[in-house]
C-alpha cells in the first residue's frame, strides 16, 4: 500500500512538472509593420526582431495557465497569457494560482509593441522604426530600438534604453532610469531611482525626480526646452562648450556650481540661484532642488 501512495504522488509530480514545461511553438503570418500585444502576468518576456513577415512564439507556458494562442488579424496580433477560470486586463490576482510562463517572441523589424507585464522582466531587441509601449509593475525592462516614440510605464523595476528613441516618455517609482542614446524630446520621471540621459539636440526634455540622482547630457537645440526639478536628489547636466541658451538653476540648502556664469547667495535667506547666458541664448535650461546639489559642466563629454 505505501509503495502505491508513493507511485501515485511521483505520477502526480511527474504530470505536474509536465504541464508547467508545456513548450510553445505558435506561428502566425503579419503584416512587416503589424502592432503586436503582449502581456504576461509571471514569467518573461523575451521580444525579438527578424527579417520575417511572420510572429513566432516559443518558450514555455506555465502551470495553470490557458492554452496560449495568437489571436487578431495579420497586422493586429494579440499574445496574452490568460489563467484558467479568470478573466479581465491582465489577470490581476490570479498571478498566484498560475506557475511563471516564458514568452520568447520573434517579430517583424517594423513591428510596434504594446507590452504589458506585472512580475515578469522584459527585453526587447532590434525593432527599428515601430513604436514602442511598456507597462510593468516589478519587472526589469530592457529596450534596444530605433523607435520614433518609447513609452515605458513601471513601478519598481528599472528601465534601460538603448538604440535611439526620438520621443521618450519613461517613468518609474523607485527604478532607475539608464537611457544612453535620446533624441530631441524625453520625459523621465522618478521617485528614488537614479537617471542617467544622454541625448539630444533637446527641443524638450522634463525631468523630475525626489531622491535620485540625476546626470544628464547633451546639446539644446534652437529654441529648445530643459527643465528639471529635484527635491534631494544631486543634478548634474553637461552642455557642449558651444551651447546656446539662457541658464536658471536654484538649490535651497544644496551646493550649486557651474561652468557658465556664477551662483550668487540668496541676501535674505539661504539658498542660491544662478542666471547665465551661454552664446546667444536661443534655448533655455531651468533646474530647480530643494536640498540636492547642483552641477553644470561644460565640454563636450
Amino acid at each position: 500500500m505505501k509503495t502505491f501512495r508513493y507511485l501515485t504522488l511521483l505520477a502526480a509530480l511527474h504530470a505536474g512538472a509536465a504541464w508547467a514545461d508545456t513548450p510553445l511553438d505558435l506561428t502566425h503570418a503579419a503584416t512587416p509593420k503589424v502592432r503586436v500585444s503582449i502581456s504576461n502576468i509571471k514569467g518573461e518576456v523575451n521580444v525579438t526582431a527578424w527579417d520575417r513577415d511572420t510572429v513566432h512564439v516559443g518558450g514555455t507556458l506555465g502551470d495553470g495557465a490557458r492554452p496560449l494562442e495568437i489571436t487578431g488579424s495579420d497586422d493586429d496580433l494579440e499574445i496574452k497569457v490568460r489563467a484558467q477560470g479568470h478573466s479581465g486586463l491582465l489577470n490581476w490576482g490570479s498571478d498566484n494560482a498560475m506557475g511563471a510562463s516564458t514568452l520568447d517572441v520573434q517579430v517583424p523589424r517594423g513591428a510596434s509593441l504594446d507590452v504589458s507585464v506585472v512580475s515578469a522582466p522584459l527585453s526587447i531587441d532590434g525593432i527599428d522604426g515601430g513604436t514602442v509601449e511598456v507597462n510593468s509593475v516589478s519587472g526589469r525592462v530592457r529596450i534596444n530600438a530605433r523607435t520614433p516614440k518609447l513609452s515605458v510605464d513601471s513601478v519598481s523595476g528599472s528601465i534601460e534604453q538603448a538604440g535611439h528613441a526620438a520621443t521618450a516618455d519613461l517613468q518609474t517609482v523607485s527604478g532607475d532610469i539608464l537611457a544612453p542614446v535620446l533624441g530631441a524630446e524625453a520625459r523621465l520621471e522618478t521617485v528614488s531611482g537614479k537617471v542617467q540621459a544622454h541625448g539630444g539636440p533637446w527641443k524638450k526634455v522634463t525631468l523630475s525626480t525626489v531622491s535620485g540622482d540625476v546626470d544628464v547630457a547633451g546639446d539644446m537645440a534652437a529654441d529648445g526646452k530643459m527643465d528639471i526639478d529635484s527635491m534631494s536628489g544631486d543634478v548634474q547636466v553637461s552642455l557642449p562648450t558651444g551651447v546656446s541658451t539662457s541658464i536658471h538653476a536654484s538649490s535651497f540648502s544644496g551646493n550649486l556650481r557651474s561652468a557658465f556664469g556664477t551662483a550668487q547667495r540668496n541676501e535674505h535667506g539661504p539658498g542660491s540661484e544662478l542666471d547665465a547666458t551661454a552664446g546667444s541664448g536661443s534655448a533655455r535650461i531651468v533646474i530647480e532642488s530643494f536640498s540636492g546639489d547642483v552641477r553644470i559642466r561644460a565640454g563636450d563629454h
